[in-house]
């Protein structure tokens, strides 16, 4: 990237209309740029009273945006990967997952946590290589130790799961699921994931209505 480039990604404010908000998408561009270590400007926008920030570059689009040297791009699907084309080796590492399997879990929902576990417990080619008699993964991500595009899309979400059944039903992931608990605990540690989460209360206060009290 040129260093006369300027890059912006613009994510929803919070409650109090400056810090980071509830927004998983948001959340997850914003772990890819971390990742990628390169310089940017973060620009929270209080969808209540502020959107005539956007009317310049993208008026009526949705939250995030990535203004790329002036150039405004609004899906999130497609930032990623332009980011992944444009922000690459040799000057910014790939996010991209080595194995197909890491993909597989992204679309996580309450139900499907048990599909997160299974992931998260089935050895990758590399570790039974060196381990042929290894019968489950010792791996604190979804590609392997370190975090990739797969991770920064999964974990918005996971974490979501984990707040919500935390306070509205006093049960967090089970311990049974101990693959799903070690990974999002070892996201935690990460300060990629970890800086870019919002406040459990911002999450509470999205959720609220439509979690059926017992």
């Amino acid at each position: 990237m040129a260093e006369t480039t300027k890059l912006q990604l613009f994510v929803k404010a919070s409650e109090d209309g400056e810090s980071v908000g509830h927004c998983p998408s948001c959340q997850r561009l914003f772990m890819v740029l971390l990742l990628k270590g390169v310089p940017f400007t973060l620009t929270t926008v209080d969808t209540r009273r502020a959107l005539d920030v956007l009317k310049d570059f993208a008026p009526g689009s949705q939250l995030p945006i990535l203004l790329y040297d002036g150039d405004a791009k609004t899906d999130t699907l497609q930032i990623e990967e332009f980011l992944e084309e444009t922000l690459g080796p040799p000057n910014f590492p790939s996010l991209a997952p080595r194995y197909r399997e890491s993909g597989l879990a992204i679309e996580i929902s309450f139900p499907k946590a048990s599909c997160t576990h299974s992931c998260e417990r089935t050895p990758l080619e590399h570790e039974q290589e060196q381990e042929p008699q290894l019968r489950e993964s010792r791996r604190r991500f979804l590609d392997g130790d370190q975090l990739t595009l797969a991770d920064c899309g999964l974990l918005p979400k996971l974490h979501i799961v984990d707040t919500v059944c935390a306070h509205f039903r006093q049960a967090p992931i089970p311990a049974e699921l101990h693959g799903v608990r070690r990974y999002l605990d070892s996201a935690l540690q990460e300060k990629e994931f970890k800086y870019t989460c919002p406040h459990s209360a911002e999450i509470l206060a999205a959720y609220r209505p439509a979690v059926r009290p017992r």
